[in-house]
């Protein structure tokens, strides 16, 4: 089984700036745990002769502490226009069945919240919207670097990018009972593969 997913994400959690997830220290949400949601624009992916161009899904996640405790809750949404067997690949990759990084996270996984479809938009610019159904919605707003660019954080223990940007990410989710209001927010640009290079994706949800 072979898979492969390039393309952008916008994810915003509980925590307050800035996310201390990515270097697997203890989340500064309320109540010392993260609530998150990270939503993924696939440009171009396949499962072996699946493919997975276009699709949009929502990664939902719980840590109760650092990330490498272990004992995250973790659930999938899955744009509605997403054919059966587009939202099935997507479900074997994310549930850790088809081997790669999500393989290594599903060790990590102490609930398997189950997989939903709805509506999922992911807006471009430089301050991109996302909403999930009538669940989800919140906004992208970066923080600012040296004459007038962003501020990013590169080559974090778990990141879903080699290098993405931070900032807010206000809104509100309540998909799969994890209710929050979002604090920090982070995007980038991604690219998965079952196969990959040692230390190339070690993955932050």
């Amino acid at each position: 089984m072979s898979w492969e997913m390039s393309g952008k994400y916008v994810g915003n959690c509980t925590c307050s700036l800035i996310c201390p997830c990515p270097i697997d220290t203890q989340p500064t949400g309320p109540n010392g745990e993260c609530r998150s949601l990270n939503v993924f624009h696939i440009a171009e992916g396949n499962l072996d002769d699946t493919d997975l161009s276009g699709v949009d899904f929502a990664f939902v996640s719980w840590f109760p502490s650092n990330l490498s405790a272990g004992g995250w809750k973790v659930g999938v949404v899955i744009d509605e226009s997403a054919s059966e067997a587009q939202a099935a690949a997507i479900e074997q990759i994310l549930h850790g069945d088809a081997g790669g990084a999500f393989a290594d996270f599903a060790a990590l996984y102490g609930e398997w919240l189950g997989v939903e479809r709805a509506s999922i938009m992911l807006s471009d610019g430089e301050s991109p919207s996302v909403s999930v159904g009538e669940s989800a919605n919140y906004t992208f707003e970066s923080l600012p670097g040296p004459e007038g660019g962003v501020t990013t954080v590169k080559n974090a223990m778990f990141g879903f990018a080699p290098e993405f940007m931070i900032g807010k990410g206000p809104g509100h989710s309540d998909l799969f009972g994890l209710d929050f209001d979002g604090v920090y927010g982070e995007t980038g640009d991604f690219s998965y593969a079952s196969e990959m290079a040692e230390g190339t994706f070690k993955g932050r949800a």
